[in-house]
C-alpha cells in the first residue's frame, strides 16, 4: 500500500514519480508481488502449509514440507533472468499510453536486444490481461460479427478468405457502451454464435443482432432476442450501432497502435487488451490499470517467449 500526495491510501503508485519512489529497489517490487500475491499470508503452492521463512535469496523456505518458492514461480516473471524493476516499467509504460505500445517501440525505449525480446514481453502480459472467471455481459447487448485481417482482393464482409472471424459482444443502451467481448472463431455457424453468448452474457439478457439466421437459437438457449435485418436499412443499423462502432475503434486502435502487423495466430490477445483498456477506460488513474496488470500477471505462467514467437510464425 502507499500514501499518496493528496493523503489516499492507494495500492497503486498515481503518477510515475510515486511509481519511481515505491519501486526504487528490487526489494520493493518483491514485496509489491508478495502483497497482491499472498494478500492473506504465505502459503505454499506444495503443500499448502502458512509457515515460512525468507532466506538470503528472497525465496520462501516452507516449514512444511521443505519447499523453497520464489514469489516469481508460476507467474509472468517465472524463468526471466531480467530484474522485476524493469518488468515493472514495461508494465507502467504499456498501461501509462492510452493506445497502447508496439514491440518496435518499447525496442527502442529500453534498447532490448532484439525485437523477439520486446514482443515477447509485451504477450507475456497480454496473455493474462482477460481474468478468469470474470461476470458476465448482462442487460441489453449488441452481438455482431467482425473480420480482422489485410486488405486482399476477393470477396468483402461474410466469407472473406484471409481473414479471421471476430465475434463482439457490447453491454448497454444505445447511446452509451459499457464491457466488450471478443472471440475469434472458424465460422459464423449457429454452434459459434450461440456458445459464445451463452459464454459472455448472463441468462435472461436481450441479445440484439442482425438478420442472421444462426442467431435464431438464442430464445432456445435462454435469452431474449431482437433481431433487425440490416441490409439497405438504416434505421435498422442504429439497433447494432454500439457493436459497429466497437468494431471500428478496435480496427483504428491495431492499425495505429500496431500498423495491422498482426497476425490471425495471436490475434486473441490482441482483441483481449484492447477489451482490457476499453473495459477500464474511465479509470482514474493510469496507476489502477498497472495494479490490475500485475495482480493479473502472478495467476498463471505463461508460455516462454520462444514459443509465443514460434506459434506467431508458425516456426
Amino acid at each position: 500500500m502507499t500514501v499518496t500526495k493528496k493523503n489516499r491510501i492507494l495500492p497503486y503508485p498515481v503518477d510515475f514519480e510515486e511509481f519511481i519512489e515505491m519501486f526504487a529497489q528490487e526489494s520493493d517490487c518483491e514485496s509489491y508481488l508478495e502483497k497482491i500475491r499472498w494478500s492473506e499470508g504465505f502459503q505454499c503452492p506444495g503443500c499448502g502449509g502458512r509457515e515460512a521463512w525468507k532466506t538470503e535469496r528472497s525465496l520462501w523456505h516452507c516449514s512444511q514440507c521443505s519447499r523453497q518458492t520464489s514469489v516469481k514461480s508460476g507467474t509472468v516473471f517465472e524463468a526471466s533472468r531480467k530484474p522485476l524493476r524493469l518488468w515493472f516499467h514495461v508494465a507502467w509504460l504499456m498501461m501509462s499510453h492510452k493506445t497502447g505500445l508496439s514491440a518496435q517501440t518499447l525496442c527502442d525505449t529500453f534498447g532490448f536486444g532484439s525485437y523477439q525480446t520486446a514482443w515477447g514481453w509485451l504477450h507475456k502480459y497480454r496473455s493474462v490481461m482477460i481474468r478468469q472467471g470474470r461476470e458476465h455481459l448482462e442487460g441489453r447487448v449488441e452481438v455482431n460479427e467482425a473480420y480482422i485481417g489485410g486488405v486482399k482482393k476477393g470477396r468483402a464482409g461474410r466469407g472473406a478468405e484471409g481473414k479471421t472471424m471476430v465475434l463482439v459482444a457490447v453491454e448497454g443502451g444505445n447511446n452509451a457502451p459499457q464491457r466488450v467481448r471478443f472471440r475469434c472463431v472458424p465460422s459464423a455457424q449457429k454452434a459459434c454464435l450461440i456458445g459464445f453468448v451463452k459464454d459472455y452474457v448472463s441468462p435472461g439478457s436481450t441479445i440484439v443482432t442482425d438478420g442472421l439466421l444462426a442467431y435464431k437459437g438464442l430464445k432456445t438457449a435462454g435469452f431474449e432476442h431482437e433481431r433487425y435485418v440490416t441490409s439497405g436499412n438504416s434505421e435498422a443499423l442504429k439497433n447494432v450501432g454500439q457493436a459497429h462502432l466497437i468494431v471500428s475503434l478496435l480496427k483504428r486502435w491495431m492499425a495505429g497502435t500496431h500498423q495491422g502487423g498482426i497476425r490471425p495466430t495471436h490475434l486473441q490477445s490482441y482483441l483481449d487488451e484492447f477489451a482490457f483498456r476499453f473495459n477500464r477506460r474511465l479509470s482514474t488513474h493510469r496507476g489502477k490499470l498497472f495494479y490490475r496488470l500485475i495482480q493479473q500477471s502472478v495467476t498463471s505462467r505463461p508460455p516462454g517467449i520462444k514459443d509465443f514467437y514460434k506459434k506467431e510464425h508458425k516456426i
